[in-house]
Formats: C-alpha cells, sequence, structure tokens
C-alpha cells in the first residue's frame, strides 16, 4: 500500500549503502547505485502494476527459505515471468512499458 508518492529525491536523500533493487512506476534517470531496476517506461493505471508488480514479487520470492533475501539478479527474470502470467488480465500494449535495467 502506497502511504505517499516516492519520488526520486526521496530516494537519492537516503543513504542506502547496499541498495541492490528498486521498482518504480517511471524510470527516470539516475538510479542511485541500485544495481537492478524495474519500472515502467511512462505512467501505468494504478490497477494494471498492481497486476504485473503482485506477479512480479511472487516470482521473486519464489523458493526462498527462512532468513533468505530476494536476489536482484533475478530481477529480469521475474519480470518476464510476470508479464506472461498476467497476460490474460493485462493487454500487451499495457504490459510491453515495464522494464529491466541493471544486473
Amino acid at each position: 500500500m502506497m502511504d505517499a508518492p516516492l519520488t526520486l529525491l526521496d530516494i537519492m536523500e537516503k543513504d542506502i549503502p547496499h541498495a541492490e533493487f528498486a521498482f518504480r512506476r517511471v524510470i527516470p534517470p539516475p538510479f542511485s547505485g541500485f544495481k537492478s531496476v524495474v519500472g515502467t517506461l511512462w505512467e501505468v493505471d494504478y490497477a494494471v502494476a498492481k497486476h504485473v508488480v503482485e506477479a512480479f514479487y511472487e516470482n521473486m520470492a519464489k523458493k526462498l527459505g527462512d532468513g533468505e533475501f530476494m536476489d536482484c539478479t533475478k530481477a529480469a527474470w521475474a519480470l518476464n515471468r510476470a508479464t506472461h502470467a498476467v497476460k490474460t488480465k493485462v493487454p500487451l500494449e499495457q504490459r510491453m512499458v515495464f522494464i529491466h535495467i541493471g544486473v
């Protein structure tokens, strides 16, 4: 759930020395040192984004044991799986705006 919009300035002002992954609705440069970023090329309807984001995190969290963390190197794979998983709910022209940049 979103309390307030998260701006790029909010991210840049945080001291996050081990930042590996971010998911943002619209990706503006720079990426503030994150190794892996998933976002959209332009604004996307919240209901559309919700389907993709839920499927994405389901894939990122697959097979995680207690005390294990999500691996940012699986982000591209998880996004690919997510866009395929929601193809009956989200039209192609709305799925194709999601991109991954990084490792």
